[in-house]
């Protein structure tokens, strides 16, 4: 099965990593000096999994390079989702899935615009990995799954191959028929996750730890649970206390990725997680006082140190 991972961050690097060495013939897009050390010395993976190493590895900067695929695994971030999907273009045949798992809930419904219908499924991973150096990423914890669907619930043959590979790759996979939901599941964790660590700028233990911290954990997963089910997503009636019991098993050491950007002086992806909770929250008419707060302490660094 051909693969191509758009942007071989945390998420790229990782997944991407297991389904080359389940023999997927994976090739990754990359830039700079992480790209340089893929192509040297090959791709590293390390952390709580254990070690992977992709050597040789099939790197480049050019997606029109590769030629057309069987699954796009979509990763860039979300401020660069209408580029890379034009850049793209060159990949998609007739039957290639482009699956964006990116944090928020828009990634599919922007591209579908640019690649068209047939060609975007939609998906959600849970996993906490960064770029450690170039070339390396460093994994928090065990957990490793990947949820993906087509968008209008079919069970197709594209998906049903490539869950047979993800499965050989060694990590949680479900192809769902209803994707909508486990996005949403996903982004009521993540928003929270990501506000609250990047605000105190500390690991996901020291706040669950400290019942006042725990309380806006909570009360993020909350807003973005009224908001979603206002707009009529069929989120499980205990959603966030299902969500609340993974947070407290998730590693204390762990931190979303946005606060990872914000003490490293990166861009973040804030206007997509609490800042489309508070747009959203405005249009139905839905109260989102925390997120809304979380998204004016965070907004003067939404463009990193040089913005």
């Amino acid at each position: 099965m051909r693969i191509a991972v758009i942007g071989t961050g945390g998420v790229g690097g990782a997944f991407g990593a297991a389904l080359a060495q389940a023999g997927g013939d994976v090739t990754f897009v990359a830039r700079g000096a992480h790209l340089a050390a893929m192509r040297e010395n090959g791709l590293r993976i390390e952390g709580d999994r254990g070690t992977t190493v992709v050597a040789p590895c099939q790197a480049t900067d050019d997606p029109a390079s590769i030629g057309p695929v069987d699954i796009v695994l979509f990763c860039v971030k979300l401020w660069d989702v209408e580029s890379a999907g034009e850049a793209i273009r060159p990949l998609i045949g007739p039957e290639t899935a482009v699956i964006p798992v990116q944090n928020g809930i828009d990634a599919a419904d922007r591209l579908v615009p640019i690649l068209g219908e047939h060609a975007v499924m939609a998906g959600t991973v849970a996993i906490s990995a960064t770029i450690a150096a170039p070339g390396v990423i460093r994994q928090t914890g065990t957990f490793m799954s990947m949820t993906f669907g087509e968008r209008d619930g079919r069970t197709t043959p594209r998906g049903e191959r490539f869950l047979a590979l993800c499965k050989q790759a060694g990590f949680a996979a479900t192809l769902s028929p209803a994707i909508e939901t486990a996005i949403w599941m996903k982004f009521i964790m993540l928003t929270a996750m990501s506000g609250s660590t990047a605000l105190a700028r500390l690991p996901i233990g020291r706040l669950r730890d400290d019942p006042d911290s725990l309380w806006m954990v909570e009360q993020i997963m909350r807003e973005t649970d009224a908001v979603g089910r206002a707009r009529g997503v069929a989120l499980p009636p205990d959603a966030v206390d299902k969500l609340l019991a993974g947070i407290r098993n998730n590693p204390a050491s762990m931190m979303a990725s946005m606060a990872v950007d914000l003490l490293r002086g990166n861009r973040l992806e804030l206007p997509w997680l609490a800042g489309k909770v508070v747009a959203l929250g405005r249009e139905l008419r839905v109260p989102t006082p925390v997120n809304a707060t979380v998204f004016a302490a965070l907004k003067p660094h939404v463009e990193g140190a040089s913005g």
